[in-house]
């Protein structure tokens, strides 16, 4: 009801927008230095944005642009189930401005479709992609491995399928089960088996050959692109620690060292803002130790490396120790770590998580 429902969602959605734009021209009155940016990236994610009509999506786009403008090779992305897209959608999408769309493709089989309770049919993915490059769009496809019941031979199956439609793009995440999910509570009841680490990181492995092999490569733990320049933009800004403005319920956003969320009802979001208050639900000041350790926790994971000692400083004495550690255990690249820099192996892709505690114990 009210501002949270399907027909009223992008005028709600240009309603934090027109807060932004206040918010962030009296930052820039404020603070020296700080000037209008042109926006670089636009990610519509986060669910399924294609369930709203593509006029809607290309109204908020179109918001964007009249309130900071786009830069001239702005990347502009939706994610969209294969199932909630038409050839025509898509097209108008193109012609809004959208470059990129990412469908959640998950898996090419059939009951493991049904364990994660998605609706498509995996006939329908060649269809929607075959539709977006006609729109002129590039195409990136999501895949989900580890789901209770998958065996190796169904995970290369979908691997198999996704390169067979020869996107610019591909995820592949692991399965984790949140509490509070469907899911969590048919692992809670004993109806599901929790997902098998051991089998997640061969699984891993598997996904690695068969995208490097179709000419894919790695560029964060979890995602692989034809070339850098199909690399998803977006998602890098988060991964370098940039700024960006989340717009939506629940959205997460991160402006000049300050991090923020809205509130995740989506009627008390719609609520506030047509009271002209503020959506955001939370707020925190990160601190110097907190921005390094997450610029340790997402630097990491990128083939790019991460710089060890940035400025002048030089490596402190716990992370030679640590380094040293990690490249006996062959978990980073010794040529990388002697120029100061850790890049994983792909043994430390599969162990980012210990290779972070080393580095931040």
């Amino acid at each position: 009801g009210g501002g949270a429902n399907v027909e009223a969602y992008a005028d709600t959605a240009r309603r934090e927008i027109d807060l932004a734009a206040a918010v962030l021209a009296d930052a820039a009155l404020t603070e020296a230095g700080m000037p209008a940016r042109e926006v670089a990236t636009v990610f519509v994610g986060g669910g399924t944005p294609t369930m709203l009509p593509a006029t809607d999506l290309a109204r908020m786009l179109q918001a964007v642009r009249e309130t900071w403008g786009l830069l001239p090779d702005a990347e502009v992305t939706t994610e969209a189930n294969p199932d909630s897209v038409t050839q025509e959608s898509l097209t108008t999408l193109a012609e809004a401005g959208f470059t990129r769309v990412s469908f959640g493709m998950q898996s090419a089989v059939p009951h493991v479709l049904a364990t994660l309770d998605r609706t498509h049919d995996p006939e329908r993915v060649p269809d929607a992609v075959a539709w977006a490059r006609a729109a002129g769009l590039d195409v990136s496809v999501d895949l989900i491995y580890g789901t209770p019941g998958e065996s190796s031979e169904d995970w290369q199956r979908s691997l198999d399928a996704a390169v067979a439609l020869e996107p610019d793009h591909i995820s592949a995440y692991a399965l984790g089960i949140e509490p509070g999910t469907k899911m969590g509570a048919q692992v809670r009841r004993g109806e599901l088996p929790m997902p098998d680490g051991d089998a997640q990181a061969e699984m891993y492995e598997q996904a690695e050959a068969s995208l490097t092999g179709a000419g894919l490569t790695w560029y964060e733990v979890s995602n692989w692109a034809r070339s850098p320049e199909h690399a998803s933009r977006h998602n890098l800004s988060y991964w370098r620690g940039q700024d960006w403005w989340g717009i939506g319920p629940g959205a997460h956003s991160h402006v000049g060292g300050v991090r923020w969320w809205n509130a995740k009802h989506p009627r008390a979001y719609a609520h506030r803002l047509e009271q002209g208050m503020s959506p955001a639900h939370g707020r925190e000041v990160l601190g110097p130790d907190t921005r390094e350790l997450e610029r340790i926790m997402l630097g990491v994971r990128l083939a790019e490396g991460l710089e060890l000692a940035p400025g002048a400083g030089g490596t402190p004495e716990h992370l030679r120790q640590a380094v040293g550690g990690l490249i006996a255990d062959g978990l980073i690249d010794p040529g990388a770590a002697f120029r100061g820099r850790v890049l994983l192996t792909l043994r430390g892709r599969l162990l980012a998580d210990a290779v972070v505690r080393a580095l931040t114990s």
